[in-house]
């Protein structure tokens, strides 16, 4: 015979990043708790809307593009996301572990997910503009591996390249400073590009190899290679989370 939950276990529901106490009456983000306004109804008429409209701003869905609560034409609303019902013993916040669905990883923080996808942004920005600065010595650097015609063409690469990443990486900071729910679509669309543009980019501490020496030089375009790979894997875990979540 099932026993019913003891003092120590909570009923919970779990649907993308949230989580719903039933006992405590609490919804958790990521194992935070999320401020809840009692009773947000004001007349007949409206106590529907208005409180679906309070549930969407507690989750961070909309009515143009829902992902947990969908407005059905004249017949009122659905919840659309998968939910996971469990019973649990109760467990402080911080030692609960949602995992990712595709990468089953433990989602850490989106604000620090999207901080390293900004910092990256910005790096390449940085090497965007240091190498239109030094152009010149670009080119006179590589005229010592690739005389003639090949240092040329590197500075045009150099030259064209960054002219072409420059509004990019910026597209890219202002898409996850205003947290634009589609970046992950939007991202895997732009990943080709993207990929072949940091690939490029990768053989840049060549150009300081008389500075930094063979060892290292191979080891910071060894890093670089990566890094667009990161940048994929950052994006799917503060974006396509939410909207796996709303189940197709």
């Amino acid at each position: 015979m099932p026993m019913p939950p003891s003092n120590h276990e909570s009923r919970l529901l779990r649907f993308g990043v949230f989580e719903v106490d039933l006992d405590a009456g609490e919804l958790r983000k990521n194992g935070a708790r999320i401020r809840l306004q009692e009773q947000p109804f004001v007349d007949f008429d409206h106590s529907v809307n208005t409180a679906v409209n309070k549930i969407r701003d507690s989750l961070g869905d909309s009515a143009s593009s829902p992902r947990f609560v969908e407005t059905l034409a004249r017949r009122g609303y659905r919840f659309i996301a998968p939910v996971d019902g469990t019973t649990a013993a109760a467990v402080t916040p911080a030692a609960e572990n949602v995992l990712h669905p595709e990468l089953q990883v433990p989602v850490p923080r989106r604000g620090l997910v999207r901080a390293l996808f900004a910092l990256i942004q910005v790096m390449y920005l940085i090497f965007y503009v240091s190498g239109l600065a030094h152009l010149h010595a670009a080119e006179r650097v590589a005229g010592r591996f690739l005389p003639g015609w090949g240092a040329l063409c590197i500075a045009g690469a150099v030259l064209v390249t960054g002219a072409t990443g420059i509004p990019l990486r910026f597209y890219l900071i202002s898409a996850v400073a205003f947290d634009f729910r589609k970046l992950d679509g939007t991202f895997n669309r732009l990943f080709p590009f993207v990929l072949a543009l940091d690939q490029l980019w990768a053989i840049a501490p060549f150009l300081l190899l008389p500075q930094i020496g063979v060892g290292l030089t191979f080891a910071a375009t060894a890093a670089l290679l990566y890094v667009p790979f990161s940048e994929r894997t950052l994006v799917r875990m503060a974006y396509s989370f939410a909207q796996n979540s709303r189940g197709g």
